[in-house]
């Protein structure tokens, strides 16, 4: 249960989405981390055999990239924008899904997607229609859809982004849950939703891979390189063209600041453990 990449890349015309990438992902939960443009997607896509590579070589299980019906049959994905026929009800909508994917027993088809639809609850939503539906809950249906095959590695692309609080964390247990035995590949740009979910990541930028290790190893990149000191309102410009900040906080006359230093900044500033957004920030190199 593991998926190898060595040395892939992909290129569209002169501009290199994806630049020699390394990577070794296991069971359980992998984050992918970055900014929009950082080839995340483009990384998604390939594994999902969607887009061709350019160069290199990616193994899903033991099999090799180029063997797109095997690797379909192993995998889910949840692109960002999940979009289904909107007059089709949630129940519809998975039995069509379904259709498409070779469950022809329709009986068999009808167990599957009552059991999945209970699993992301949406139960309640079965006969509702696809336009009615909430952001969460279409992202619910979503997951749902792509695990109808229970598939061996699942990709998710940006799924929490737009979702509240409250939905956020139900979307995340529901990762986490389906993770056990599994491979669940999460992409995204919010560093709580790796924090939170995932063991391991990578994090990439400009397509380059700048980190590969353990959520908690990401934490080295910043230790004893963050401070926080107050200072008056007035100096803020000043300060922030010197040092990265990360956070500002109002404190009576003053702000209080968060900012990234090699070195002491101020005689007063008082250094601080570092958040994995903190750390994360130090390794793309800024500040708010």
């Amino acid at each position: 249960m593991e998926i190898v990449i060595q040395q892939l890349t992909k290129s569209f015309g002169a501009k290199k989405a994806l630049d020699a990438v390394n990577l070794h992902i296991r069971e359980g939960m992998f984050g992918l981390l970055g900014p929009n443009g950082a080839g995340k997607t483009s990384l998604m896509r390939i594994m999902a055999t969607l887009l061709p590579k350019s160069a290199g070589h990616v193994q899903i299980c033991g099999v090799p990239i180029e063997e797109k019906m095997k690797i379909r049959g192993m995998v889910g994905y949840l692109p960002q924008d999940f979009s289904v026929y909107p007059s089709f009800s949630v129940a519809e909508a998975m039995d069509y899904l379904a259709i498409l994917s070779g469950m022809s027993d329709r009986k068999a088809r009808i167990e599957k997607i009552d059991f999945l639809l209970d699993k992301v609850n949406l139960t309640p939503q079965r006969k509702t229609k696809i336009r009615a539906l909430s952001g969460g809950m279409k992202r619910r249906l979503g997951i749902a859809q792509a695990i109808l095959h229970d598939p061996r590695v699942l990709i998710v692309d940006e799924p929490t982004a737009g979702l509240d609080p409250e939905e956020r964390i139900r979307f995340r247990n529901l990762l986490r849950d389906f993770s056990e035995g599994r491979i669940v590949i999460l992409s995204t740009h919010i560093v709580e939703d790796i924090e939170f979910t995932c063991e391991s990541l990578a994090v990439l930028k400009r397509g380059q891979l700048l980190y590969e290790g353990k959520v908690k190893g990401l934490l080295d990149h910043a230790q004893g390189r963050v401070w926080t000191v107050t200072i008056g309102r007035s100096q803020l410009d000043e300060v922030r063209a010197v040092y990265p900040i990360l956070s500002t906080v109002s404190e009576g006359e003053g702000i209080r600041i968060r900012l990234l230093s090699d070195e002491r900044p101020f005689t007063h500033a008082q250094p601080i453990e570092p958040s994995i957004e903190d750390a994360y920030m130090k390794l793309m190199g800024g500040g708010a």
